[in-house]
């Protein structure tokens, strides 16, 4: 179960944790579990409650937007039936994200590389 209140969350965040927790329990997960994949999902969303009052570390509204379209591009691809890792999954991925993806698994020469040489690293580094 998620931890901590849920007072500083707008009742938009709140609806839409309940409308994905549905979701994920529809799929079969438990309620705990779709619980907590719902409270993760607004919070990469939306960076955590939006009222007042709350840590004082806020995410820009450009990150949330980049985060709620990447998303949503990866919802599509496992929608279509492709893994997270699969070429046309990470087709659908952007720069950014492939940029920090060969950070994360600190691929050499990732500065200067084009998107579809990204790609390629990451497949190889897999």
């Amino acid at each position: 179960m998620p931890r901590g209140s849920k007072d500083k969350y707008t009742a938009e965040q709140k609806r839409k944790a309940e409308h994905i927790e549905d979701s994920y329990e529809k799929k079969g997960v438990s309620k705990d579990e779709a619980e907590a994949r719902a409270w993760a999902t607004v919070n990469k969303q939306s960076g955590g409650g939006d009222k007042a009052g709350g840590s004082g570390r806020k995410k820009p509204a450009s990150a949330k937007s980049e985060d709620r379209q990447e998303s949503s591009r990866r919802a599509v691809a496992s929608r279509k039936g492709h893994t997270r890792n699969s070429k046309a999954s990470r087709d659908t991925q952007t720069v950014d994200s492939l940029m920090k993806e060969a950070r994360d698994k600190k691929i050499p020469g990732r500065s200067s590389m084009r998107k579809q040489e990204l790609i390629e690293a990451l497949r190889k580094a897999s």
